[in-house]
């Protein structure tokens, strides 16, 4: 799945705005930013070390790793926040799934 240039600018927005919702402190902040470089850079590695990667390849592994993304966020952001950060993950789903039908 790649991103053209204003797809990544719409998702840079919509984490801007997911952040400011979500009432980050400073160190949450910290934590989630070093936590979505580290899978991106994970989710790179593994596109290199797999050059003929589908897009459907691509989205079974982000599914399998779902449930360790979720756990580790718990360690860090509230209840509030973990319900808020579900529901946006929903709609991120759903938007990438449009995207993708496309």
């Amino acid at each position: 799945m790649f991103l053209s240039s204003e797809q990544r600018e719409q998702v840079a927005g919509e984490l801007k705005r997911f952040a400011t919702e979500l009432n980050l402190s400073e160190d949450q902040k910290q934590r989630l930013h070093y936590f979505l470089t580290d899978a991106y850079q994970k989710l790179q590695e593994y596109r290199e070390q797999n050059p003929n990667l589908s897009k459907e390849d691509l989205i079974q592994r982000i599914r399998e790793n779902r449930a360790g993304i979720r756990e580790r966020l718990v360690s860090f952001l509230t209840p509030d926040q973990l319900t808020k950060w579900d529901a946006e993950v929903s709609k991120a789903k759903e938007f990438l799934g449009q995207k993708l039908a496309a």
